[in-house]
């Protein structure tokens, strides 16, 4: 078997750029990703622009202690039309854009107002409170990068530039399927003491929804090896991408491991604890991802191979992979590289993890992964106060 690396890396070489775009109004982009670079058509402030209210002065007349008001300029007005002079100020709001002459703000709380005057109280540095052109962005600079995650900071900074209409990556459209006589749909009675309410679909459609997928919950299927076959076909003739759980191991009712194996093979298993019985298979440009039955290995293979995959497809640089320092010693159980379940603290600035805080036992703890639970990678046996890598879930 390979190692996750090498893997993931088969995986990875496998996919070709996703040229699927649509064009949606702001209001719809939230967490969309950007398939193009958004780039500044101008300079950002175009003129030098009050931060602040105050009085626009020309800076060598500080010395001066008292000045004429002029006037108000709101924000949103024009100030061509005024010229200072030595001896003169303009009371200007904030946004509004710096008289002529003018090249320094003096705060309101810094003046005293007599009549038609100002007493300066304290002076300010020149430029004080006064955005420069460009302050925020320059003409041509690239603002958004092609392959980002859409969020408030970046819809802001699109409405910011009058965009109302962004192209975006158009959604993956997946379909998750759970197989196994041993379970049933939620909502439905078991028959049965041996048969147990499936929660894979449920979480596996709703981690795939947070990688910007369009999802679709297939019918839980019984161990039917014709059937199962039939499923798959069918649904790839409408979806781009098919997850199942369950039926990939070495028992004699795993029928998605022979299925599989009926297409184009780019992961065939892997030397990794939970999930080293996983499979993805390849028909054209449309993918098979075969997961794992129990719950915890089902999650965490969708995490280490989908969520790679579905980043690689839309050019998004995630990172998912962090360091901290190991709290207890942390023993191997198997001869493959495993990824535990784990809480990671912060003290005092520095970050831990702990794998005691979750419990010890089978791949099918669905509460191992509860409360933002990381995944702590180790090759060999760890020893306290190590550096070690940890993998996030969510």
């Amino acid at each position: 078997m390979k190692s996750y690396d090498e893997s993931l890396n088969d995986l990875l070489c496998a996919v070709s750029p996703w040229d699927r775009i649509e064009r949606i109004p702001l209001s719809a982009a939230r967490d969309r990703i950007a398939c193009e670079d958004i780039v500044a058509r101008r300079d950002y402030p175009e003129f030098p622009t009050s931060a602040m209210d105050g009085y626009a002065i020309k800076f060598e007349d500080l010395k001066l202690k008292k000045l004429k008001i002029l006037g108000s300029l709101p924000a949103g007005s024009q100030s061509k039309s005024i010229n200072l002079k030595n001896g003169e100020c303009l009371k200007t709001f904030t946004g509004a854009l710096l008289c002529d002459g003018s090249d320094t703000i003096i705060p309101i709380e810094n003046v005293n107002v007599e009549g038609e005057n100002i007493e300066i109280l304290q002076g300010v540095a020149k430029g004080f409170a006064v955005r420069p052109v460009g302050e925020s962005y320059k003409k041509n600079d690239i603002l958004i990068k092609k392959g980002t995650k859409l969020g408030y900071s970046e819809l802001g900074l699109l409405a910011e530039l009058g965009i109302s209409y962004v192209n975006v990556y158009l959604r993956p459209k997946v379909a998750v399927l759970s197989t196994g006589s041993e379970i049933v749909d939620i909502g439905e009675r078991p028959k049965n003491n041996a048969q147990i309410h499936s929660s894979n679909h449920i979480a596996i459609a709703n981690m795939v929804a947070c990688m910007n997928c369009e999802v679709i919950i297939l019918p839980i299927i019984k161990d039917d090896h014709d059937l199962i076959k039939q499923t798959v076909i069918n649904t790839l003739k409408s979806v781009d991408f098919i997850i199942t759980t369950g039926g990939v191991s070495v028992g004699d009712f795993d029928f998605m491991r022979d299925i599989v194996k009926e297409f184009e093979l780019v992961v065939n298993k892997a030397a990794i604890k939970p999930g080293r019985h996983i499979k993805v298979a390849k028909l054209g440009e449309k993918y098979i991802f075969a997961l794992p039955g129990f719950p915890y290995s089902a999650m965490v293979t969708c995490a280490l191979y989908f969520r790679e995959f579905i980043d690689k497809l839309l050019g998004v640089k995630e990172n998912y992979k962090f360091k901290a320092i190991l709290a207890e010693d942390y023993h191997k159980k198997s001869p493959f590289e495993e990824f535990s379940a784990a809480s990671t603290v912060n003290e005092n600035g520095v970050i831990k993890i702990s794998t005691s805080t979750k419990k010890s036992g089978s791949s099918a703890i669905v509460t191992n992964l509860n409360n933002k639970a990381v995944l702590l990678r180790a090759k060999t046996s760890l020893k306290k106060g190590e550096i070690v890598e940890y993998i996030t879930m969510v």
